[in-house]
């Protein structure tokens, strides 16, 4: 199958896909914030649910957790997150994956503390990396998504170095 694009139109495709945040209004956090209101709390309530299904199957069993409906349940909760976020900001690559390793590094493996640590830091990174992609090269913008790339990238080097 073939899609065939405008101009303008293949442009703005390609931004959505590296990431962005430009043209976003009030509009896009008020489309937002009745998901994140229930579905953040929901996850935090679930961190010791998180921490006990860390430990393995057979010690969550152990305890009375229900593995297979809880990791459903957190799946849901993970991917509707997910999904309204990249639906505003399109893929932003490398936050879900640097934000989560350096708040473990920061507070340790306890859920209750690494989620709501994670989401400030996604953040910060997010609005910094928008920053600097809007005043790097002023007038011109870049994609704040390549610019995560570009910080994302030499920490998993390190990490991956550090780990070997």
């Amino acid at each position: 199958m073939s899609l065939i694009l405008g101009t303008e139109q293949f442009h703005e495709g390609i931004i959505w896909l590296s990431g962005t945040l430009w043209g976003t209004n009030w509009t896009f956090v008020w489309a937002l914030l009745p998901w994140l209101v229930v579905l953040i709390p929901l996850a935090i309530y679930k961190s010791k649910v998180l921490d006990v299904l860390r430990l393995g199957d057979p010690i969550a069993i152990g305890v009375g957790v229900q593995i297979e409906k809880e990791r459903r349940l957190l799946l849901l909760i993970s991917v509707a997150l997910a999904g309204v976020c990249v639906s505003v900001g399109g893929g932003i690559t490398f936050l879900g994956l640097i934000a989560p390793h350096i708040a473990r590094r920061l507070v340790g493996a306890r859920h209750a503390k690494l989620l709501p640590l994670t989401a400030i830091l996604g953040s910060l990174l997010l609005l910094s990396a928008d920053t600097l992609g809007r005043v790097i090269m002023a007038p011109m913008e870049l994609p704040v998504g390549i610019i995560v790339s570009i910080l994302g990238a030499p920490y998993f080097i390190y990490l991956l170095v550090k780990n070997i």
